[in-house]
């Protein structure tokens, strides 16, 4: 197996965003390829065009990428106050790289970021991670309900 790189990168990530810049500062196409991963690897981010991608990763507080060589393998990240709450958002390792620990190597580097390590709740939803997440030390609240507003 190639090697593989994790970024942590700085908050809005604008040399992913706006250069397109992946491991070793390299041009990439970073948002044509996080569009793919998206597009392959999940059902709840699919469609998502790049201008939207950049507007969502220029308003994000924490952004971790997960390389091997050139394809991006791995994504999250996060929005926070950098006191009491955040949330994580986009958790996605690719299909052919899960069961490898690079789940929780993303998630360990999100949640020790500097805008978060300090947070008092963070929070995240899933569908079908649960376990994943329980197994990370996420519990689940009963005493809380998730309300979205209706378009």
């Amino acid at each position: 197996m190639e090697a593989i790189k994790l970024i942590q990168h700085h908050p809005g990530a604008p040399l992913l965003r706006l250069l397109g810049l992946g491991p070793k500062m390299n041009p990439v196409k970073a948002i044509e390829k996080l569009q793919n991963l998206l597009d392959k690897n999940t059902f709840w981010a699919k469609g998502r065009t790049k201008k939207k991608l950049r507007k969502m990763i220029a308003n994000s507080c924490t952004l971790v990428t997960i390389w091997q060589k050139d394809q991006l393998i791995g994504f999250g990240r996060a929005t926070s106050d950098s006191i009491y709450r955040a949330v994580l958002w986009d958790i996605v390792i690719a299909d052919s790289h899960q069961k490898l620990g690079l789940g929780k190597i993303l998630l360990s580097s999100l949640l020790n970021s500097k805008s978060l390590k300090s947070v008092e709740k963070i929070y995240l939803m899933t569908t079908n991670c649960r376990d994943f997440y329980k197994s990370c030390g996420f519990i689940e609240l009963a005493d809380q309900t998730l309300l979205i507003k209706k378009e």
